[in-house]
């Protein structure tokens, strides 16, 4: 995993260096790309930690009342607030996607 994170920051930073230095005339470069690439790239990201994040608690919960199926009524709630949190931090990332669409332009 540290592997591919790597090889995502040599990426993004070999795209940020790129911008600049294809600029015509030293004229002020042009944001908006990376405003749309910053955009899609934290939604992307967002909803894949929140999906691994929702996949692991809804299993841990599954695990635990599989051991004790009493204790389903005591786990469901918690592990619902628990997905719903998660959620909105997925959606606070669509928002401010959203906001980064706006600028572009």
């Amino acid at each position: 995993m540290a592997h591919v994170i790597r090889i995502l920051f040599l990426v993004l930073g070999m795209l940020v260096m790129a911008n600049p230095s294809f600029a015509a005339d030293g004229a002020a470069a042009d944001s908006s790309g990376l405003i749309a690439l910053g955009a899609g790239l934290g939604i992307g990201i967002a909803a894949l930690g929140v999906g691994l994040g929702q996949g692991r608690a809804t299993a841990a919960a599954m695990e635990s009342i599989g051991r004790n199926p009493n204790s389903a009524d005591r786990i469901f709630v918690p592990m619902i607030i628990g997905l719903a949190l998660m959620e909105a931090l997925c959606l606070y990332a669509l928002v401010i996607a959203f906001f980064l669409q706006g600028k572009i332009g």
